[in-house]
């Protein structure tokens, strides 16, 4: 792998240039529902091996922001300013309006309604909108907050750890977001909604990595599994049912037979990857002494074998030896 380094659960994303375009609202709306504050640690993103952090994507206090609609979108505050209908193009927004088509840096100061995990609802505003450039020219990033009915004022959806808000990348569809029952950490394909993906938690870093889950390979192939296969490593998601045994700092390598990222490290294998968790795992993982327990995904011989990736496997991953010394935190 062309590695990076990952620290906490949470990352400033470095060389996000080009516009920057911000809406400020002086008018709030006040919605029924409660919403708790937003909150995680965060880190920074920086050249050389991957420390991983154990967030799918930003946590709330009392609720989890688990989708986002297309459908009741509004341009603007305004209820003239509603959009026919929404839809995104990679990570760029599109919509249709009553006097045309709008997308791109039309889309500051938008509105949507954000889907909370306890069935509530939570109206969101786009306030800063930062195209793609250069090598990360597909990946647009938003900056993004919520209205807290608690003390009426608008928060950052994805808040650092100063209180100041991080980037977010939309990516169409949504996850679950439960822990350790069938199904949980699944990418959920629903046209309806996406998710604003938080800089630093899992989806986002797969997208910092190279799998922009809208795009393809050099061979042509979507990146889509490839996408999920590294969330469940970010996470090291081993069971595939949601529950991360990594500790936030651990250092590992990623790699695969795509031709997004290769081997660079000459460290000890530890799991094998696919869309579904680890298709296999060695002894030797971020779990530590923590147990790994799969059921009929045990430990096996010849894990990590190249010849693997014509088998199903997405992605391999390793750590390092005990002589690299951990992340100071």
């Amino acid at each position: 792998m062309a590695a990076r380094r990952m620290v906490g659960a949470w990352v400033v994303a470095l060389g996000l240039t080009g516009c920057s375009v911000s809406a400020v609202d002086a008018e709030a709306p006040r919605l029924g529902q409660r919403v708790s504050e937003l909150a995680a640690p965060n880190g920074r993103n920086l050249n050389g091996r991957n420390l991983n952090g154990r967030n799918l994507n930003t946590t709330e206090l009392g609720q989890m922001l688990v989708s986002v609609r297309f459908a009741g979108a509004r341009q603007s505050e305004a209820a003239s300013s509603a959009l026919t209908r929404t839809w995104l193009e990679g990570s760029v927004f599109h919509g249709e309006t009553a006097r045309g088509r709008v997308s791109g840096l039309d889309f500051v100061g938008a509105r949507f309604t954000g889907n909370l995990g306890g069935g509530d609802t939570v109206e969101l505003r786009v306030d800063d909108i930062q195209p793609g450039t250069e090598a990360n020219q597909g990946v647009w990033v938003y900056r993004v907050s919520y209205y807290s009915a608690l003390d009426a004022r608008w928060k950052p959806a994805c808040p650092a750890e100063d209180g100041s808000g991080l980037g977010a990348i939309p990516v169409e569809g949504a996850w679950d977001y439960r822990q350790g029952v069938p199904g949980g950490g699944s990418k959920l394909q629903d046209a309806s909604v996406f998710t604003f993906a938080c800089e630093g938690a899992a989806i986002a870093k797969c997208i910092r990595f190279g799998y922009q889950p809208w795009a393809t390979t050099p061979s042509g192939r979507s990146m889509a599994d490839l996408h999920q296969a590294c969330t469940r490593m970010v996470r090291a998601d081993f069971c595939g049912d949601g529950t991360s045994y990594t500790q936030d700092g651990s250092w590992v390598n990623l790699y695969d037979a795509a031709g997004v990222q290769q081997d660079t490290e000459s460290w000890s294998v530890e799991a094998e990857w696919d869309t579904e968790g680890a298709r296999c795992f060695t002894p030797v993982t971020r779990a530590g002494s923590t147990p790994v327990a799969c059921g009929s995904r045990m430990p096996l011989l010849g894990c990590g074998l190249p010849t693997n990736f014509l088998l199903g496997t997405l992605l391999m991953s390793e750590v390092p030896p005990a002589s690299v010394p951990p992340a100071a935190p």
